[in-house]
C-alpha cells in the first residue's frame, strides 16, 4: 500500500498536513493534497495477480507565497525520489494559483509502485 509510506515521507514537511484529495476547510498553511491519476496497469501472462500495483499520484501544495509552494515541491520531489517510496517524477513541478482563495501552490506528479 502506497498511502501510508507517502503520508510518513511527505507528512513531516508540512506537520503532517496531508490529505487525499481536498484538505479540510480552513486548513493552515502550507498543506499538501495528492490524487491518484491514473498509473501502469500490467499482468502477468499466466493470469496470476500481481503482487505490485503502479501508481500515478498527483502531488498539490498550497501556500502562502509562490516561493514557499516550489521551495516545498522540490523538497517533496527529493524526499519522493530516494528510499522507501524510490518515486520517479513524471515532469517536473508546475506554479498553481486561486486568486479566490488567496493561495499560491505546485504541483507535480509520480510513479509510485507499492
Amino acid at each position: 500500500m502506497i498511502e501510508p509510506v507517502l503520508f510518513s515521507v511527505v507528512g513531516p514537511l508540512v506537520d503532517g498536513r496531508i490529505f487525499p484529495d481536498y484538505a479540510p476547510p480552513d486548513t493552515p498553511h502550507p498543506y499538501v493534497t495528492y490524487q491518484q491519476v491514473g498509473g501502469q496497469a500490467f499482468s502477468y501472462l499466466e493470469g496470476r495477480p500481481t503482487d505490485k500495483k503502479n501508481a500515478r499520484i498527483q502531488i498539490n501544495v498550497w501556500a502562502n507565497s509562490r516561493a514557499e509552494a516550489m521551495t516545498l515541491i522540490r523538497s517533496i520531489e527529493d524526499a519522493v525520489v530516494t528510499p522507501p517510496l524510490l518515486g520517479t517524477p513524471i515532469g517536473a513541478a508546475t506554479a498553481l494559483s486561486d486568486p479566490v482563495a488567496g493561495k499560491r501552490g505546485a504541483m507535480q506528479d509520480f510513479s509510485l509502485w507499492g
